[in-house]
C-alpha cells in the first residue's frame, strides 16, 4: 500500500543541500532533496482489529488504497490535511504514533457519507472515521469530540424521557461544550422563528423547556435500551483494552 502523495511527507523530514554536486553534476537545491530515514518503533499489531471491532469498522480490511474516499470528501475540500486514504493506511500498518499527530481532526468527519458512495470496495469509509474517533476516546488519546457530546446529550434526553425536545439539546450541549448560549446563528434562528412560527406553538415550545415531556410507560423500555446501551459500551472497551468509561 504505497503512499503517493507527496503532501504526506512531514517537511521536517525533507532535507535539501544548498550546494551539493554529484560525480560532476550540480544538483543543488531541489534537485538534492532526500527524506530522513527513521527506525519505527510505534506499531500498535492490534489497531486495525481493534478498529475494525468498533460499529462502523467492520470492513477496513477491504481497502486497496485507491483513494476514491478523499477524492470525494466534503471535508477533504476544505482542509486537504483530512485525509481517510491515509488514515486507513496507517492503521493497516499498525502505525499509531503516526496516526495520533492527526488525532485532532479526525473527528471532523461530517457524515455526508460521499466517501462512502465512491468507495469501489464496500469499506464505508464515513463507519471507520467515526469507529477511528471512538477509538481514540476509548483509548484515552482524545476528549471527547463535539459531536460525541450532541450524540450523547441527545440520546440520554431520549432514553430518559422517551421524547426529544430541541431546545434543552441545544441548552445542554453548549453548557458540556462551554460554548455561550448566545450564538449568532441560534439568534437570528430564535428571531426567525418568532416572527414565522404561531404563537400557540411558540408557547408549546417554551412549557417543554419547563416541563420536560415523557412518553407515558416508558419505565420498562429505557430499563432496556440502558442495559443494551451499557452491554455495547462494555463490549467496546473490551475490543480496545480499555478501562472504564466515558
Amino acid at each position: 500500500m504505497p503512499i503517493h502523495e507527496k503532501s504526506l511527507i512531514r517537511k521536517e523530514n525533507l532535507v535539501e543541500n544548498e550546494n551539493l554536486i554529484i560525480d560532476g553534476v550540480d544538483v543543488s537545491g531541489h534537485w538534492s532533496t532526500f527524506i530522513t530515514g527513521r527506525s519505527l518503533t510505534d506499531y500498535n499489531d492490534d489497531m486495525q482489529d481493534e478498529i475494525a471491532a468498533l460499529p462502523g469498522g467492520e470492513n477496513i480490511h477491504r481497502c486497496w488504497q485507491c483513494g476514491s474516499c478523499t477524492n470525494a470528501c466534503t471535508v477533504n475540500a476544505v482542509n486537504p490535511e483530512f485525509n481517510p486514504r491515509y488514515w486507513i493506511y496507517l492503521i493497516r500498518l499498525g502505525m499509531e504514533e503516526e496516526l495520533l499527530r492527526d488525532k485532532d481532526i479526525i473527528w471532523q468527519c461530517v457524515s455526508c457519507n460521499k466517501c462512502t458512495y465512491a468507495c469501489p470496495r464496500d469499506v464505508a469509509p464515513e463507519g471507520v472515521m467515526k469507529a477511528t474517533a471512538h477509538w481514540l476516546e476509548l483509548k484515552g488519546h482524545t476528549p471527547k469530540s463535539p459531536s460525541t457530546e450532541f450524540d450523547e446529550e441527545f440520546s440520554g434526553q431520549v432514553i430518559k424521557t422517551g421524547k426529544i425536545e430541541e431546545s434543552r439539546v441545544i441548552m445542554n450541549f453548549f453548557r458540556r461544550t462551554e460554548q455561550p448560549l448566545a450564538q449568532p446563528w441560534l439568534v437570528a434562528l430564535i428571531k426567525g422563528l418568532a416572527f414565522r412560527f404561531p404563537v400557540f406553538y411558540l408557547m408549546r415550545m417554551g412549557m417543554a423547556v419547563v416541563r420536560r415531556p415523557r412518553t407515558r410507560n416508558w419505565a420498562k423500555s429505557r430499563r432496556a435500551i440502558n442495559e443494551y446501551v451499557q452491554e455495547v459500551e462494555a463490549a467496546n472497551r473490551a475490543a480496545v483494552g480499555a478501562k472504564g468509561g466515558h
